[in-house]
């Protein structure tokens, strides 16, 4: 058996946060029990986040934008530079690697590569049931276990919708791109008969950004539907040429009014969205997770 001060279950956005946030004050013993190798553990994935300030997570920063555009459905464009605020990009794997190292250097500080099968309530805290990849199981014993993984459903509310997206990093045989322009809303592709869709265009390079498709709706759509609307929008409405796409990604993030439990035993804790710190109104977590975090770590 493992023993620790805190367990963190789940390495996406809302673990490592914490996670970094514990080893920066010191505040706690942690671990954190990410999934091994293959169909639990998630795709590499983007977060974008609002910044001003410092924040520790320049070294997980992979690009940033100090002017932002909306389109009008009318193809008018509206431009803004919200300084002091940037807008940030972080890649998941950036971000691993960077709390993986922190937690590496740190007292106490452990990663866990195991399957977390159930948190279960003991004398003095909670413990965590995991299973390793080669079948064997371990128990990890915390004061305190921060649990971050999805609900299996989402809570009862009044209003539910799923903001849904897939995007494309593309590279263009030209310069097609404003490195220093994002472009948060496209109004200009076709909307749907129920919801809302907007284009969303983040450059990397002249020729490399990343481009999605994103809708406000009660559904998901197929892959074949989404691939559909990216490609009218980078071929009708961008007009970008010709184009590789080399890497996609695709999600879903509930946009709810519902009452998020924030707490799932007597020492058991939610975090991330699982935890209510998604915005129902923009589906916007990364910035309310580090807020979170730091509560946590400071009240540790």
């Amino acid at each position: 058996m493992s023993r620790c001060d805190v367990a963190v279950v789940g390495g996406g956005a809302a673990g490592l946060s914490l996670a970094h946030r514990l080893t920066e004050t010191g505040a706690a013993t942690v671990t954190v029990i990410e999934p091994p190798d293959g169909p639990l553990r998630p795709a590499e994935r983007t977060w974008c986040y609002w910044h001003a300030g410092a924040d520790g997570l320049d070294g997980a920063v992979s690009a940033s934008w100090s002017v932002l555009r909306v389109h009008g459905a009318d193809g008018l464009p509206v431009t803004v530079e919200p300084a002091p605020f940037t807008y940030r990009m972080v890649r998941s794997a950036d971000f691993e690697r960077l709390v993986h190292d922190r937690l590496a250097r740190a007292d106490g500080g452990h990663v866990l590569r195991a399957t977390a099968d159930a948190v279960r309530a003991v004398p003095g805290g909670a413990e965590v049931h995991c299973t390793l990849p080669d079948g064997s199981t371990v128990h990890v014993r915390a004061r305190r276990v921060f649990d971050s993984r999805p609900l299996p459903a989402l809570p009862p509310a009044r209003t539910q919708l799923l903001q849904h997206f897939r995007g494309w990093f593309v590279r263009t045989a030209t310069g097609r791109f404003a490195p220093g322009v994002a472009d948060l809303m496209d109004f200009r592709v076709p909307q749907p008969a129920h919801g809302l869709a907007f284009g969303y265009v983040l450059p990397l390079a002249p020729d490399r950004a990343l481009v999605e498709y994103t809708e406000f709706s009660r559904r998901p759509l197929t892959t074949q539907a989404y691939e559909s609307a990216l490609g009218h929008y980078c071929r009708d409405v961008l007009r970008l040429g010709p184009l590789t796409v080399e890497r996609t990604e695709q999600g879903a993030i509930p946009m709810t009014d519902a009452r998020f439990p924030h707490r799932a035993g007597p020492s058991v804790f939610r975090i991330g969205t699982a935890g209510g710190a998604t915005r129902p109104a923009t589906g916007y977590t990364f910035a309310a997770v580090q807020r979170q975090a730091r509560a946590i770590a400071a009240a540790l």
